[in-house]
Formats: structure tokens, C-alpha cells, sequence
């Protein structure tokens, strides 16, 4: 007989470094940990209805490369007994952990400290209602002055048990970059997601899994350096001591009287499945390429002598076009949906897709099943700058293209999303 009831295992495990490690998140010279402020943790969620099974799994990593996590969702599919595209990582995108692609045995230790968690969810299924409600917030400031595109949303899952209503998980959806910590921080954490699991956790008695949106553009409003860094340059942003503490209790001030109200409910609807889009990336002439290089070293100081050759190499072999193919991710629940591409998503993705569908329920987001970079909009592209261009000098080595995709991208991207969303 089916199982007409929800049912989810959940478990967590601490993925932090045993000793100094080489970190990736601030093109540094010296990229090297320090110590520890903050354990970084892991967190698997298997739900099943019927004989759907699928799994949401969340981890303290700025994005694993690709071929990295698709290796990760396999290794997890086997223990799941699921395909791949019934597994999705979300990435929390901290800017201070390790760079797994730097270390192979910090991969392997994460990779079977994942697969053991994902074992002990599955031991340990319990029935659960659910439900969906939105919070909004202002954590988040849009890194463009004068530009005010925000997804305020903070999307809530409520998890309990269906007969004493006992809170058993919150999974939230934030939508800011998880920076708060700046380039002259040297210490492993997993930035304000893990201060949000902490503070939230304390207050609701229950584990929080936090996934990020698309925060291409959207920068943390509180920051913790002795710098002054790039991305909160301006008097809108709060430099604060305290300032993962402040980003967590805004959280918890915004999200606690909604989790209050919701009341949750029997789900009859849960589904992941994955849709495939190729999009095109220009390799630029080498004067462009040159032009570029001076703007990202005279503005960032960013050093693109490597990325020069890498463009020159790709010219003297007569390839002026590169592709890439795009997981699309959903997780429908309920009335309620995540999706998720490997690309550091601008904000104005995640409120044109909503607007379209017509559902403040539908959230897109980036850092799903691995990190490959900015996606600008067209609006974005034509302004240039650090997301279009310039961070490609230095991370082209991860994302297999040494160019943004075409600026009409944005827009294919935008369409595929709508079409393939599930009719809820």
C-alpha cells in the first residue's frame, strides 16, 4: 500500500577542517585559514511521499565545482537508492571555507561525512504536515547605488509533527550574499547562515536549514571588517562588531511572528526533477580581453595575467565560442517551490520568474548543485564591472568559460525557468 503521508529524515554533521586549509572566496595572495571562529556544518533532508523520494541537502561552501557536486549527488544516490536529479545541494555561498577543488582529501572528508548524514536520515523517517508562508525583511542591499531590485522575501517552511504540532525542522530561503565577513578575515565559518541556524534554532527549539536566493547583486546591509571592501562601499552599509548577530536577529525578528501564524498541513503534492538549457559565452578578441584585464587590475587590483593566456590559448585554437549547460532544479512541495541553477544569479531573476508565474511562493536561486559564476541581467551586463566581467579573471578556472554568457541569456534563462516550473 502507498504512503499517502509525508514523511522526512533529517541529519546534520560538522564538515569544518581539522587544520589550516586554503580558503576561496576573496582572490587573496594568501588564501590560507587561521583558525576556526565558526564550525561549518552540513545538512541532509530526505522526503518522501508515496513512492516519491527525493533530497534537499544544505552546506556551508561558497559551491562546489560542478563535476564536483554531481559526483557528491551520485555518491548520495546510492545510499539513497534516488537518481541525481533527486538530490539538491544548496550552497550556502560563505566566502570562508575551504576550497575543496584546492584539497582532494577535504572533498573526500566532506563528501563521507554527507553520504554517513544522508544513511542516518533515511534511518530515521517521520511523518510531518508542512507549510509555506513568506516573511519579509531588509538584511540585503542591492550593491548598485541608486539600483533598488531586492527580493525581501525570507520563504518558510514550516515542518511538524502532524499530531501535536511539534515543530521539527524550518527551512528557510534568504536572499543576501553570505559575505558579512570580509576580505581581511582569515578564520573558517559559515559567515550569518550559521549565526541565523544558531540564533533561530535556540528560539523554536528545532533544526534550521537556510538556502540562499539569488544574491548575485545583493550584498549583506551589516558587514564585520577593518576595510573597506567593495561591496559596501557607500553610507547604506552598517559596519558592526556584531554584525552576523545583527543579521541573525533581523532574521528572527521578521520571521518568528510569521512561523507563529502558519498552521501546518497533510501535503499530497512533492516532486524534484531537473530540466537541461545550453547557453552561449563569447571568447572576447585579445585587445578586449587586454582592455578588460586594465580595468579589473586598475578598479579591483585583480591580477589577469593567467586569464590573458588562458584567452590567447583559446584564440590560437579558433575557439571564439563557449557553452554551457545549465541544470534547472525544482523541488515542489505542497504549494510551494525551490529552484536552483549553479550560477551566482542576479536578484531581478528570482522577481521576474515570480512575477510571471504569478506565485510569491516560487523561489529561484543560485548556488544549487555548484557555483559557476555571475549571471548578469541584460541591465547588469551593460553596466560592466566586477559581476560581468572582472570576476572572471579569477575564477574562470572553476566555471570552464572565460566569458559571461551572451546578454540575451538572461532573458532565455528566465523563459526556460517559467516553462518547466510545475503547475501548482
Amino acid at each position: 500500500m502507498k504512503n499517502k503521508t509525508l514523511m522526512l529524515g533529517f541529519s546534520e554533521t560538522n564538515i569544518t577542517p581539522f587544520t589550516p586549509i586554503e580558503t576561496v572566496g576573496f582572490g587573496r595572495a594568501d588564501e590560507m585559514s587561521r583558525g576556526i571562529l565558526h564550525p561549518l556544518s552540513a545538512q541532509v533532508a530526505v522526503w518522501q511521499l508515496d513512492e516519491e523520494r527525493c533530497c534537499v541537502t544544505t552546506i556551508d561552501h561558497i559551491g562546489f565545482s560542478k563535476q564536483h557536486a554531481n559526483t557528491l549527488r551520485n555518491e548520495m544516490g546510492k545510499v539513497l537508492c534516488i537518481p541525481r536529479e533527486k538530490i539538491m545541494l544548496c550552497f550556502s555561498h560563505c566566502h570562508s571555507a575551504p576550497n575543496e577543488s584546492a584539497s582532494p582529501e577535504y572533498y573526500r572528508f566532506v563528501c563521507g561525512r554527507v553520504k554517513d548524514a544522508a544513511a542516518r536520515a533515511l534511518q530515521d523517517m517521520i511523518p510531518v504536515n508542512a507549510a509555506w508562508g513568506n516573511a519579509f525583511t531588509n538584511i540585503g542591499l542591492n550593491r548598485r547605488k541608486g539600483c533598488n531590485a531586492l527580493d525581501r522575501r525570507i520563504g518558510i517552511l514550516k515542518i511538524c509533527d502532524p499530531r501535536s504540532g511539534e515543530l521539527k525542522l524550518l527551512l528557510l530561503r534568504l536572499t543576501a550574499h553570505n559575505n558579512v565577513l570580509k576580505a581581511d578575515n582569515y578564520l573558517i565559518s559559515p559567515d550569518y547562515f550559521g549565526a541565523v541556524q544558531d540564533t533561530l534554532s535556540k528560539e523554536f527549539g528545532c533544526p534550521i536549514m537556510v538556502t540562499q536566493g539569488a544574491s548575485g547583486n545583493v550584498a549583506p546591509r551589516y558587514f564585520k571588517s577593518a576595510i573597506n571592501p567593495p561591496d559596501a562601499g557607500d553610507e547604506r552599509f552598517i559596519r558592526s562588531n556584531t554584525a552576523l548577530q545583527d543579521m541573525a536577529k533581523t532574521v528572527l525578528r521578521d520571521v518568528k511572528p510569521v512561523v507563529a501564524c502558519l498552521r501546518s498541513q497533510k501535503i499530497d503534492r512533492l516532486a524534484m526533477y531537473s530540466r537541461q538549457i545550453t547557453l552561449k559565452a563569447d571568447v572576447p578578441s585579445y585587445p578586449r580581453a587586454m582592455e578588460i584585464a586594465n580595468e579589473a587590475l586598475k578598479f579591483c587590483g585583480i591580477d589577469g595575467t593567467d586569464w590573458l593566456k588562458q584567452v590567447q590559448h583559446l584564440l590560437q585554437n579558433d575557439i571564439h565560442q563557449q557553452m554551457e549547460e545549465i541544470e534547472v532544479q525544482y523541488f515542489s512541495l505542497g504549494d510551494g517551490c525551490l529552484c536552483g541553477v549553479a550560477n551566482e544569479v542576479m536578484v531581478e531573476f528570482a522577481l521576474r520568474v515570480s512575477e510571471l508565474l504569478h506565485d510569491n511562493f516560487f523561489y529561484f536561486g543560485g548556488y544549487t548543485n555548484g557555483c559557476t559564476g555571475y549571471f548578469p541581467t541584460e541591465e547588469e551586463f551593460d553596466k560592466g564591472g566586477y559581476e560581468v566581467y572582472w570576476s572572471m579573471l579569477i575564477y574562470y578556472v572553476y566555471h570552464d568559460r572565460v566569458f559571461p554568457l551572451r546578454r540575451d541569456s538572461a532573458s532565455e534563462l528566465i523563459r526556460f525557468v517559467v516553462e518547466k516550473a510545475p503547475n501548482i
